[in-house]
């Protein structure tokens, strides 16, 4: 058998796989190409490889795009930056394809090694590229030439940078909408590359052209974000217009919103009234409810732009027609902000025009808008001072508390703390307890876990003496509760009341009573026993772990099921450096030892584990 010419395998392999009819095939030799390109050597890269490559692009679009992918970090293989000129063939060829993903695959790869380039091989070499491809007959070559422009640009001298920018001004006036939109999307990126001198002429005279395209959404919409990127720069001249009288989309409409909120923060605030704020009184009174809704998210914003008295005026009546919406969606966005809104109000304004709306909220026919209400309402306490918040919030907390949606409910309860700030808990206690009470015997587990994660906020804010005679036997109840994640949150929730209350209410009120579960019939119980001692005992300490909680444990290794042992096994490890040496070698060791040498093999690789900790530790001592 004849011996192959090792240096011509690798192409000689590459061209065998590459016309094989498996696409797979011709994937991995593709992706193989780093490793080819290393096999032949730079110079042969050069003038075999890539010219082979560019011969052979006749393929199925994933393998056209894989090439194009592998070529944008082609550099190092065809001798560094002084070739990379080598590689703008293939690729251009590949700009020219019909497949969107690998022409935009292949944009990509040509911006990264245009970075690189040399500035006179950028002008000898990709400037011309970029002309080609924006003169070409087919229109995919003009769509990728927009996104190469932004490259070519600052590299190019005086009299190429004229061109560059009458040809992409003749692209933006193409007959395919698809090269249109394509140089409106990259706009932005080259308009960042232009001089500030012809920023205002140019570029300008291009986007006003393109803004008179109105049927073809997709780009005006691309327009819109462009339009704000570089607004700054002529913020003294801005006009919101043509975006308001322009388009009927309301897909427009929404970014035009988005868009000045974006711009609000950039203007003064008498531009941002002359010019920004008629737009977004007039947009909270859109036809399309998505649109309002997007101004319910954003007036917050704008409020702080425009300053207190505009506010006052303008946006205050147009919030309080949000909040009064006739979409839901529309006042779940509105109600969402009331505290904030609030907030840059005095007290009497927000009394005399948001808490009326506030009320009718409460009782909204739709349980996300009250949910999304109950979630705010709370920190519209401190903002109303105290006085106010009795006379006026009380009530509506308490409807809330009522409310037969448990998310309403929980929203409540989890933000206690800032009414306690400004009335205290008290006047809320008797009313709190049924809701607490209710959520936590709820159907659904989900609500009964996020009722449990809220009992130590409850319980530092409620205080020890309400706690013990109201929600001791609730933290118990959860132990024993069907659902694991319910059994787990639990056996946490004892520990974070321990570390609330200190180890002595906890050895009164807690030890005692989760250590009579250990007998509970269940052994899964058992096992929620066990995990909630191995939390309490670094919180209770060395005394009371080996005086209360170790005795406990070490019976628990006499019961009949392997999983209540192996967990005693891992109990006994974590209470290793708790306890004293003496303990360890006394007590643990040999409970360690009787049930390595258990029938059951995962009882005996736990306490073998655990056995070696004992080991290590009597060892380092």
């Amino acid at each position: 058998m004849a011996t192959i010419d090792e240096p011509l395998y690798p192409i000689a392999v590459l061209i065998d796989e590459l016309k094989n009819e498996d696409i797979q095939l011709r994937l991995n030799s593709i992706r193989r190409l780093s490793t080819i390109a290393r096999a032949l050597g730079e110079e042969r890269t050069r003038k075999e490889l890539i010219p082979f490559l560019s011969e052979n692009n006749d393929d199925d679009d994933e393998v056209l795009l894989a090439m194009a992918d592998e070529l944008g970090v082609f550099i190092p293989y065809v001798g560094g930056f002084e070739y990379a000129n080598v590689l703008l063939p293939p690729l251009e060829t590949l700009c020219t394809v019909e497949e969107t993903c690998v022409r935009d695959k292949s944009v990509v790869s040509l911006c990264r090694i245009g970075t690189q380039m040399r500035e006179q091989d950028l002008v000898d070499h990709f400037i011309p590229l970029v002309k080609r491809l924006a003169a070409g007959e087919w229109f995919t070559a003009r769509v990728s030439s927009c996104g190469l422009f932004h490259i070519a640009y600052p590299s190019a001298p005086e009299t190429f940078k004229t061109e560059l920018r009458a040809i992409y001004s003749q692209l933006c006036q193409d007959d395919m909408p698809m090269v249109r939109r394509s140089a409106a999307t990259n706009l932005g990126k080259f308009a960042a590359t232009v001089e500030p001198v012809h920023l205002k002429t140019d570029i300008m005279s291009i986007f006003e052209d393109l803004t008179q395209d109105g049927g073809d959404m997709l780009l005006f919409s691309t327009l819109i974000k462009f339009y704000f990127s570089l607004s700054p720069l002529w913020s003294a001249n801005i006009t919101m217009s043509p975006f308001v009288t322009v388009s009927d989309q309301d897909s427009v409409r929404l970014l035009a919103v988005e868009g000045c909120a974006a711009l609000g923060k950039l203007l003064e605030p008498q531009d941002c009234v002359a010019h920004i704020l008629p737009v977004i009184v007039n947009f909270s009174q859109d036809k399309s409810w998505r649109v309002r809704y997007m101004v319910a998210n954003q007036l917050y914003e704008l409020c702080e732009a425009v300053g207190p008295e505009p506010t006052r005026s303008d946006l205050v009546p147009a919030y309080v027609r949000l909040l009064r919406d006739n979409e839901a969606e529309v006042r779940i966005a509105a109600g969402g902000k009331v505290t904030k809104f609030c907030r840059i109000l005095n007290p009497e304004l927000a009394i005399q025009h948001i808490l009326p709306c506030v009320k009718e909220l409460s009782t909204d026919s739709s349980q996300h808008v009250r949910s999304a209400l109950a979630s705010v309402i709370m920190g519209m306490a401190p903002v109303l001072g105290k006085d106010a918040t009795i006379e006026q919030l009380l009530p509506i907390f308490l409807s809330l508390l009522k409310d037969e949606f448990p998310d309403v409910r929980l929203n409540i309860i989890s933000k206690l703390d800032q009414v306690n700030q400004v009335i205290g808990i008290d006047l809320l206690s008797q009313s709190l307890l049924p809701a607490i009470v209710e959520l936590a015997e709820d159907r659904h587990w989900r609500v009964r876990l996020a009722i449990i994660e809220y009992i130590p906020l409850l319980a530092s804010q409620l205080g020890v003496g309400f706690f013990d005679d109201k929600l001791g036997a609730l933290c118990m109840q959860w132990l024993k509760d069907k659902v694991y994640s319910i059994r787990d949150a639990a056996a946490n929730n004892v520990k974070r009341l321990a570390e609330e209350f200190g180890p002595d209410w906890a050895m009164q009120h807690i030890v005692p009573q989760v250590l009579d579960l250990i007998n509970n019939p269940h052994y899964l119980y058992r096992m929620t026993i066990l995990h909630a001692v191995s939390l309490l005992a670094p919180v209770m300490g060395s005394e009371i772990t080996c005086s209360q909680i170790l005795p406990v444990v070490i019976n628990a290794s006499k019961d009949r099921v392997p999983n209540i042992k192996f967990n005693v096994a891992k109990v006994l490890q974590s209470l290793i450096p708790i306890v004293d040496q003496s303990v360890v070698e006394k007590t643990i060791r040999p409970c360690l030892v009787e049930l390595s040498e258990d029938p059951d093999v995962d009882v005996r690789f736990f306490a073998t584990q655990a056995l070696q900790s004992t080991d290590q530790v009597m060892m380092s001592s």
